[in-house]
């Protein structure tokens, strides 16, 4: 106990600073340094790992880089598609651009690693796409495979690192072996707390790659922001999370895709509402639609759903279970709710998890079973900090 106590104070004292959420305006991405990388990529074939994120304030990589002078031999594009215009588990298929002429080979279908073949005479792949410090969030595991690929094949890769949103803070249960996908590929918590560019240097530091591979990796800081700052993103870093509220919820709310509860898929407000069709959940309604773009066969389509609205939830929201417990112990014998364990498995990372869901346990009981294992991740995190946590 005397030792457990010792390094709770230490974890204290390292992260206590962190907690207020103070917002800033003056961030430079990662991107937006050239001073330090485009003098890399001179001389250079050059492949991407972007979508519509990937931006220097307006203007997209692809473009800045190919002005000046850049030699870019493709686009990797990662779930949701180069341009950011596919549902959530749809099929990227290969393709052309049709503004740039450049090659889009995608890493959301049959295959999500590059091959030997993909990666034939290209000197460096630059990876830059915005992150939202969750676990479950496929880019991490699409930048896995690209590390893998270009430890692999003597190609060196570059990350353009950008501040993440939910980055002021680590919660949940850690992956466990048993449960790896491509919705949860390392042993970190469901909130890691780190950026893409500090979790690159993890994954490849910790031996997490195949084999124990090592890439040659180099990441470009971002500038002017700490942990404690939030980060308003200036582009929605995936169809459905459309706006900071859903940013900061949706680690709480994503464990209800496990199941038919509706969280606003095909609606304007996915991940800001909790919803099922039954009026004695509330008041507040919404009906999910098919919205092309966003949801084309959103869960519950064409029902009124009754919930909670989070709509107005603090930015300084924090990662709970609270609601899916609430939603699960009220609709877990009614005949029309379904519940797809394996899933939850996925996403929960830790079947201690599941089983003390349905077995009634508290939400205090719950998260005593994560205690442990997310402080030895908070020690383990302090290594990898490219950023002050205040």
């Amino acid at each position: 106990m005397k030792l457990r106590t010792l390094v709770y104070l230490i974890l204290i004292v390292l992260t206590c600073s962190c907690l207020p959420y103070v917002s800033t305006a003056n961030v430079k991405v990662g991107a937006a340094c050239m001073d330090e990388y485009l003098p890399l990529l001179k001389d250079k074939k050059v492949a991407l790992v972007v979508n519509l994120t990937s931006l220097i304030n307006s203007t997209h990589l692809v473009d800045t880089l190919l002005n000046r002078g850049v030699e870019i031999t493709s686009i990797f594009a990662p779930e949701h598609g180069f341009r950011g215009k596919n549902d959530a588990g749809e099929k990227v298929s290969n393709e052309v651009d049709d503004k740039t002429g450049l090659p889009i080979i995608s890493l959301y279908g049959r295959n999500k690693k590059p091959t030997a073949h993909n990666l034939k005479d290209i000197d460096i792949v630059i990876f830059d796409i915005q992150d939202v410090g969750v676990r479950f969030y496929t880019y991490i595991s699409t930048m896995h495979y690209v590390m893998e690929a270009c430890a692999e094949n003597n190609v060196k890769l570059i990350v353009l690192d950008r501040p993440n949103p939910n980055g002021d803070y680590c919660a949940g249960p850690l992956l466990k072996k048993e449960n790896q996908s491509f919705v949860g590929m390392h042993p970190i918590p469901v909130v890691h707390g780190l950026t893409i560019g500090e979790l690159a240097f993890m994954i490849n530091e910790e031996g997490w790659l195949s084999e124990g591979v090592k890439c040659v990796l180099e990441v470009i800081k971002c500038r002017n922001w700490n942990h404690a700052q939030a980060y308003s993103l200036p582009v929605k870093p995936s169809p459905n999370l459309p706006n900071d509220v859903s940013i900061r919820l949706y680690p709480s709310l994503c464990f209800f895709e496990a199941t038919n509860i509706s969280i606003g898929r095909g609606t304007y407000f996915p991940f800001q509402v909790i919803g099922y069709p039954d009026s004695t959940f509330g008041s507040f309604t919404f009906k999910p639609q098919s919205i092309n773009g966003m949801s084309k066969h959103p869960k519950q389509e064409g029902l009124v759903c009754y919930g909670i609205d989070l709509r107005k939830e603090s930015l300084t929201h924090r990662f709970t279970l609270k609601y899916f417990l609430q939603y699960y112990n009220i609709l877990k014998d009614n005949e029309g709710f379904s519940f797809n364990e394996n899933w939850f498995n996925l996403l929960i990372g830790d079947r201690r998890i599941t089983k003390a869901v349905k077995d009634g346990s508290s939400l205090k009981e719950i998260e005593a079973l994560w205690e442990d294992d997310l402080l030895e991740y908070k020690l383990l995190r302090n290594k990898y900090l490219l950023y002050p946590l205040n």
